[in-house]
């Protein structure tokens, strides 16, 4: 076994494919644990400090459950309580709450925050989304996949949307596990190129490939997994309705997922706005695993917080 303990989770980017196949065992694992009544209190004692500058339900609600079921204990910090940066500055922040916690989930609007509160902090600090990635959720997004599917070596996953926090974390963890990866995003709207240059040198290890397009037809013929997210994120709204015009040939309805595989698989982060980005109908085909995606982030964080609090 591969000791993570202490070890920041920033970006799936900063970990092996050994080290998320791991991280997804143990996940499937405490899900088993779960279903089957078994306690499992590895985090007795232990308490994480959660910072939250964006709403959430997802987010908040699976960690707190998550570290209860562990044995430990979660601590909501809101906008309200913290301003990273403005009440008080982020490096005592994190000077601060890692003397009174054993780790720190953030969720934040600039990914500087980010690497500030990793940087002063003397616990693991854990990524739960800033505006450059979103690791937490798409290790619950390769666990969804391996639930499903078995593997995820050789399998194609289709990205139809915005080139942003969710675009880059997918390519970062699907080109670690072996997967190729399509993303169709409007012109201007495609994911970091320094990102997509990254997962490329990731792919090399198992010869699979990276199309970025502005087609979504073309994206997703074939493929075995299709995701989306919203088009405009929080800290966009002004965009919105620009975006609403830019975007309107990229949503997912039943017609276009048709085009993938027969037994393709549908996942979206959520929050979802349905008549945008996909349509109520799609979201619910028969391949859609948009709520078990959404019930295994617990499973999957668990994972995480048990490997790095532990």
């Amino acid at each position: 076994m591969i000791r993570l303990n202490g070890r920041h989770m920033i970006s799936l980017q900063d970990y092996t494919r050994e080290e998320l196949t791991q991280l997804i065992d143990l996940g499937l694992e405490l899900k088993r644990k779960v279903y089957t009544g078994q306690p499992h209190p590895i985090l007795a004692g232990k308490t994480l400090g959660m910072i939250f500058q964006k709403p959430s339900l997802r987010t908040m609600v699976s960690f707190q459950v998550g570290m209860h079921q562990l044995g430990g204990y979660a601590v909501y910090l809101g906008p309200d309580q913290i301003s990273l940066g403005k009440r008080e500055i982020t490096e005592d922040i994190a000077r601060v709450l890692s003397s009174y916690c054993d780790g720190i989930m953030a969720r934040v609007f600039d990914h500087k925050d980010i690497l500030d509160l990793a940087k002063y902090s003397r616990v693991p600090v854990i990524n739960g989304l800033s505006d450059f990635n979103h690791p937490s959720q798409v290790l619950a997004d390769l666990f969804t996949i391996v639930e499903a599917k078995g593997k995820t070596d050789g399998l194609t996953l289709a990205y139809i949307g915005d080139g942003n926090n969710m675009a880059h974390s997918l390519l970062y963890g699907c080109s670690k596990m072996g997967m190729n990866v399509h993303i169709a995003s409007p012109s201007g709207y495609t994911p970091n190129e320094d990102v997509v240059a990254q997962a490329k040198e990731n792919q090399k290890r198992y010869g699979t490939h990276i199309t970025i397009t502005n087609d979504p037809v073309e994206a997703i013929k074939g493929v075995d997994v299709v995701y989306t997210d919203v088009w405009a994120s929080m800290g966009q709204e002004a965009e919105k309705q620009e975006r609403l015009k830019i975007f309107k040939d990229f949503q997912i309805t039943e017609e276009l997922f048709g085009k993938a595989h027969d037994d393709a698989i549908l996942l979206h982060c959520l929050p979802a706005h349905y008549g945008e980005e996909i349509t109520y109908e799609a979201a619910r085909v028969p391949g859609s695993r948009v709520f078990q995606e959404a019930e295994n982030r617990m499973h999957a964080e668990k994972a995480l917080l048990a490997s790095l609090m532990a």
